[in-house]
């Protein structure tokens, strides 16, 4: 017998199909959903998710950095704004020809070649004990740093079922000290240290793919920071896209807290995107972004990444909302009494009058217990209970034959 290798109606319905989790929040492809579900989504961290708890991003730790270290050189690039492009024009003619090369690269955008000319103007060498590093280093152990509702969202969110596993390229220990709160404490692991990714139980912690602060301040801490770390751990050692390479053939990557122009982004974008073409198996890539320009998000699609945009209002309050539900309606530890609520809220009418959102909620969750048979019968039975019209019903079994249907494939 011949085997169709078209998409079925349904497969083509769940690949474009957007799960809104909630009024206001950032919809979610349902194949991101169903694949966090399965234990198969891998989260990769920015300096956005630090800035709530008090830490600057990549290019305001430069400017502290300058602050400390070349006055003069600080006086200039602390005026210019954060839309500066190539073309912009100051006033350099107070600074020596180093200085005002390194100007230029700042309004480029170019920050981690920014502190390495800084580096090597200063310092002469690039390693750990560099005066450069020991000020970035201080700028980034500001006391009193708590974990933000972000850090422990993310926590939340980055449990397989039977380990916690994120990525991030930030340099602070707020991911760790934000499962403190769970109880379970994980491991800290950079660069070299970092084990191969796999889908067992033994890759389980915070990756710091770009280094990390030693706990004990008195000890030198090996950070990832400018041009010559990149290449240095991406192109010589290649330790970064070896990671990378491997974790996108088995997860799907979820990008959050980076803006296009992140160095990190460029870096990690280089590292994966290329193998596109070369392995089927190389999982779709997310990045949630606020920024819902359709210039930006084309450009986002172009560079190999999905885009989940949401509203940047509020200081990105839809992000940590969205999160937050996610995290609570999650299947693998989320909150079943939160599910349950949502149902009874959904089938409280018609299926034909309900709102196309909360037909699709309905039966994603449905859907996403494809595996479990216990669990669609408890919510047939949830249903039932609460005299709800046949056509939710209906709509149960009919997805559970989908699921039969695609299994026998």
């Amino acid at each position: 017998m011949k085997v169709s290798t078209q998409k079925s109606e349904s497969q083509i319905d769940i690949y474009s199909r957007q799960i809104s989790l909630g009024v206001g929040l950032a919809a979610i492809p349902e194949r991101l959903l169903l694949a966090h579900a399965q234990g198969k989504v891998l989260f990769i961290t920015g300096a956005g998710i630090s800035k709530p708890a008090g830490l600057p991003d990549f290019r305001e730790l430069v400017i502290a950095a300058y602050k400390q270290l070349d006055p003069p050189v600080y006086e200039v690039i602390s005026k210019i704004p954060q839309v500066a492009c190539n073309l912009w024009e100051v006033d350099k003619a107070s600074l020596g020809p180093a200085q005002a090369a390194e100007v230029k690269r700042f309004i480029s955008g170019d920050y981690d070649v920014v502190l390495g000319m800084l580096e090597r103007r200063m310092d002469g060498r690039t390693d750990s004990n560099s005066t450069v590093r020991r000020v970035l280093v201080d700028l980034l152990r500001k006391p009193g740093i708590k974990p933000a509702p972000i850090h422990h969202t993310l926590i939340r969110l980055a449990d397989r079922g039977d380990a916690k596993a994120i990525v991030t390229t930030n340099f602070d220990l707020l991911l760790e000290e934000a499962t403190k709160r769970s109880g379970t404490a994980v491991n800290t692991y950079t660069l070299g240290g970092i084990p191969r990714p796999a889908l067992n139980d033994d890759f389980a912690g915070v990756f710091h793919i770009h280094g990390a602060l030693d706990r004990n301040p008195k000890r030198l801490s090996d950070i990832i920071v400018s041009d010559q770390d990149f290449g240095e751990f991406y192109l010589r050692r290649r330790i970064v896209p070896d990671f990378i390479y491997d974790a996108a053939r088995l997860f799907h990557l979820v990008l959050i807290g980076y803006s296009a122009n992140d160095a990190p982004m460029r870096y990690l974008l280089n590292a994966v995107a290329a193998d596109d073409n070369r392995f089927e198996d190389v999982k779709e890539r997310f990045i949630f972004t606020s920024s819902k320009d359709p210039i930006d998000l084309k450009d986002w699609r172009g560079r190999g990444i999905t885009p989940i945009p949401y509203s940047e209002a509020n200081g990105h309050e839809a992000l940590l909302n969205t999160l937050k539900r996610w995290a609570v309606l999650s299947v693998i530890n989320g909150n079943k009494r939160a599910v349950d609520t949502e149902i009874k809220r959904i089938v409280k009418i018609k299926r034909s009058l309900a709102s196309d959102a909360d037909r699709d909620l309905f039966d994603h969750f449905i859907r996403r217990n494809g595996n479990d048979h216990n669990e669609q019968v408890r919510i047939s039975g949830l249903v039932s209970k609460h005299k709800a019209d046949i056509d939710w019903l209906d709509a149960i079994v009919s997805i559970a034959m989908e699921h039969n249907r695609e299994g026998e494939r």
